[in-house]
């Protein structure tokens, strides 16, 4: 809650900022400083008054290999080295100053590296003052005719602004006065400082022309500098001990309760007029640190910041005094800061304190970019990061203007000699990113409730009144202090009244007759005062003559005002229709959104219907695209398998056919051997079986007799013994995925220990391991994998596996042939061939086979 003797601030912070917060950009200024020398080469073209060019160095282009290339840079405006102090001024803080009286903060900073002329810019010189002085005195300019008296506004310490009447101002006055030792006297008065003196010419003096003139106005100014990440208060006035000097105390930020950052215990100093305003800056500017360096005569070791406050109350309704409610009192302020140079040690060649105070303004400077990054960064992408305001005091203090609490606005100041070639780019590249951030545009201030023109009116009818007392022989101020006093000094003066004797005769005659005198001179005054009041009755009745002739005018201007409202009437009872009708209208509209989004609804969820069910069809097409490739593969697989049982087929037809004919060749061999023993004188020796080449040859012989075709015997590959079918003593791990399909694939170990997950107890008493992985195949079968290993102890005590050898497991479909076996007669030759052909039938005619491949590129064909 607020104490009832603060003033609060148009400032009041906003837990959340609204979307339709309007926003702009931060206002980034770049000014040019002239060369020193003509024969000095130059790095920098303005090319428009928007934009600049820098050209790199003849020498660095050397160096760096063609590196840096001409690069253009814009802004919303560029100062060429003609610009003088006033046009700048008129551009960049012109506005801020307006902003200021109309109650609203600004920020600006000038940004450079050091040597580009930055204090020039913000302080100038005699005769070419910079923004600094030009903004006081337009402030005074504007605000001069209704300044409050000193001491009717306060600060409080704690970032707000007290009020006190004029008597308790009066007082305070007094009180400070009596407090100098040196009394206030035209003749006293000091002579300005020949520092500040004609900073200004009177010809290139502005104000503002926005000025409430209903509001009194006071001015205060404070000055500090933050030293190596510490903050001081330049216009602190410390006793100087000769013996024991004390150096200065720093400063703390501390945050008000509106959440504005200020300084803790700064001074701040009520000002009148310009000239008082600039010798406090050069009281604070002659405290603080500046050194010479290689690069500059004169540099900052610290940035400086300069605020001045604004507070401003409305007058009452009669306009003679400052409205007494704490609540209408506002207060604005203007930072202007000048930013240290960053700078190269290798340039500067500081050492020691030189040294520590260019690494602050280097790391306070990075810092300020951070921020300027990841503001920008949350504000393009949508991101919340935190902006590391805390890691310097510049940024720390400043982060509300940032976040929405006034205008910002930035002067970049080069040197475009080619020495600082490399800096000034690193300047650019910021100027440019921080152009893209946007600062939330401060609200105006509530109108107050009173009427405007108060204080005319006050000074209309006191004029009025002065003129006629004057007209009338009265006195020309009725207002003016002195007139008591001079009436009181007019009267004759008492006599010594000091009685040192009983029988003193003189003294208390000569009493008597003073007092008669002054008796008369009252008397006199008081006939003068009848007169004058007769008079002033006189004038008093003319004034109501007058007045009743004004209200007899007025009331027939109230009848003309009630013919205007009566017109205003009717107007306000059509704008009435036209609202109810435009109510109406929004009724429908939402009626038509809100269908709208029942149908932009049902789109979606029909939307989502079909990509449901096209991700459907598509999982069907391509599980029936599988079956088909399956399908195929199987049909291949059966014709591959027909072919080679139709081949077989013939082929033992063929043998078939081969040994009938055989048969009936030896039954005629037999025949004939008959015939011609009978036939022969002597019987020849029993004729033996012919082998199986002469047989095979016989055929051919004979021409009705078909030629048998070769066939090839298959061979029976050997099978490999598995090594789960050894002496060993098995680790089987099955895991609970595995599918128990009661098929050739859930191969049987003998001598195993089946787990669900190996563990180093089982491992102990097993000398093999094997893991069972069962996963799906191209073709959709399930496909079994072998995973073997051999256990072998550590040298920890622990047990360890070796994985050996990987054995894959697939489905194939058997063949639907069925053995056929043949009985016949034959000798030991036909079954031979017999059981040639019944393994070949055996072979084709298998039940599904496993084939397995091993870890050392080789195939096996094995029966379940």
């Amino acid at each position: 809650m607020q104490r009832p003797t603060k003033g609060k601030t148009p400032r009041r912070p906003v837990p959340k900022k609204t979307s339709n917060t309007q926003k702009d950009p931060v206002g980034v200024y770049c000014r040019i400083r002239p060369l020193g020398a003509e024969d000095e080469e130059c790095s920098i073209e303005m090319i428009s008054s928007s934009t600049i060019q820098l050209h790199a160095p003849d020498g660095l282009k050397a160096n760096r290999n063609g590196e840096y290339k001409e690069t253009q840079y814009s802004f919303k405006k560029v100062f060429g080295i003609q610009t003088t102090q006033n046009e700048l001024f008129k551009d960049i803080a012109k506005p801020l100053v307006e902003d200021l009286i109309h109650c609203k903060n600004g920020l600006l900073f000038t940004y450079g590296v050091t040597g580009s002329g930055k204090t020039f810019t913000m302080t100038g010189s005699p005769g070419e003052g910079g923004l600094l002085p030009r903004s006081l005195d337009m402030l005074f300019n504007s605000i001069s005719p209704f300044q409050a008296k000193r001491y009717v506004f306060r600060t409080d310490d704690k970032n707000g602004m007290e009020i006190q009447n004029q008597v308790d101002a009066l007082l305070e006055r007094q009180k400070r006065e009596s407090q100098l030792s040196v009394p206030k006297t035209p003749s006293s008065k000091q002579k300005p400082d020949p520092e500040c003196a004609d900073m200004i010419d009177p010809e290139e003096a502005c104000r503002s022309e926005g000025v409430d003139e209903d509001s009194c106005y006071s001015v205060f100014v404070s000055y500090i500098e933050i030293y190596n990440n510490y903050i001081y208060d330049l216009l602190e006035e410390v006793p100087y001990d000769p013996i024991r000097p004390k150096p200065p105390q720093s400063k703390i930020l501390r945050e008000d309760q509106n959440h504005n950052m200020y300084v803790a215990g700064c001074t701040e100093v009520e000002v009148k007029s310009t000239e008082e305003a600039f010798e406090v800056f050069w009281r604070g500017q002659k405290k603080r640190r500046i050194a010479n360096t290689q690069l500059n005569r004169e540099s900052s070791r610290s940035h400086s910041v300069f605020i001045v406050k604004l507070a401003q109350a409305p007058l009452d309704a009669d306009g003679d005094y400052i409205l007494q409610d704490k609540n209408q009192v506002t207060v604005s302020q203007l930072c202007l800061v000048d930013l240290a140079g960053s700078e190269r040690t290798s340039r500067t060649r500081a050492e020691g304190s030189r040294l520590r105070e260019a690494g602050n303004i280097n790391q306070s400077l990075m810092t300020l970019r951070t921020c300027m990054e990841v503001l920008r960064e949350n504000q393009m992408c949508g991101t919340n990061k935190m902006v590391p305001y805390r890691d310097s005091k510049v940024t720390h203090l400043f982060k509300n203007y940032f976040d929405g609490e006034g205008k910002v606005r930035m002067v970049v100041c080069v040197n475009p000699k080619a020495d600082d070639y490399e800096e000034t780019v690193l300047v650019m590249r910021f100027a440019e990113m921080t152009q893209e951030v946007e600062v939330a545009r401060p609200v105006d201030r509530p109108i107050c409730s009173l009427a405007a023109g108060r204080r005319h009116r006050n000074q209309a009818s006191r004029d009025e009144l002065t003129q006629h007392l004057e007209e009338h022989g009265g006195p020309s101020n009725i207002d003016d202090p002195g007139l008591l006093n001079h009436l009181l000094d007019s009267l004759p003066p008492l006599p010594s009244i000091d009685v040192v004797d009983p029988t003193d005769e003189h003294t208390m005659p000569r009493l008597i007759e003073a007092l008669e005198r002054r008796h008369r001179i009252r008397q006199m005054m008081t006939e003068q005062y009848s007169k004058t009041a007769n008079k002033l009755k006189s004038m008093l009745l003319e004034f109501d003559g007058n007045l009743m002739s004004k209200d007899n005018f007025i009331q027939d201007q109230r009848v003309k005002l009630g013919e205007k409202e009566k017109v205003i009437s009717n107007q306000k009872t059509e704008i009435e229709r036209l609202e109810k009708k435009s109510k109406m209208l929004e009724y429908k509209i939402d009626i038509l959104q809100k269908t709208t989004n029942i149908y932009e609804e049902d789109k979606r969820s029909l939307k989502q219907e079909l990509e449901s069910r096209e991700q459907k069809l598509n999982r069907e097409l391509s599980e029936r695209r599988r079956m088909e490739q399956r399908m195929q593969g199987m049909v291949t697989d059966t014709k591959h398998k027909w072919e080679k049982e139709c081949d077989r087929r013939v082929n033992a037809k063929q043998m078939e056919l081969q040994n009938k004919l055989w048969v009936k060749d030896e039954k005629l061999k037999q025949l004939k051997a008959i015939v011609t023993e009978s036939n022969a004188p002597e019987r020849p020796e029993k004729p033996q079986r012919p082998s199986r080449e002469r047989d095979r040859a016989a055929p051919q012989k004979r021409p009705a007799s078909p030629t048998p075709l070769p066939t090839a015997t298959p061979v029976r590959p050997l099978h490999r013994r598995s090594h789960s079918a050894g002496g060993e003593r098995w680790v089987d791990h099955k895991p609970p995925s595995n599918l128990d399909l009661g098929t050739v694939m859930q191969p049987i170990i003998p001598n195993a220990i089946k787990v669900s997950a190996a563990s180093e107890k089982a491992l102990s008493k097993c000398h093999k391991y094997v893991l069972t992985h069962q996963e799906l195949a191209s073709d959709g079968e399930i496909e079994t994998k072998l995973i073997k290993g051999d256990v072998f102890r550590t040298r920890s005590g622990g047990q360890a596996v070796q994985f050996t050898d990987i054995e894959t497991l697939t489905q194939e479909f058997p063949s639907t042939s069925s053995r056929k076996r043949r009985s016949g007669s034959g000798d030991g030759h036909r079954q031979a061939e017999d059981h040639r052909r019944m393994e070949w039938d055996d072979t084709e005619n298998e039940a599904p086979v496993a084939s397995t491949s091993s870890a050392y590129g080789y195939q096996k064909r094995r029966k379940p």
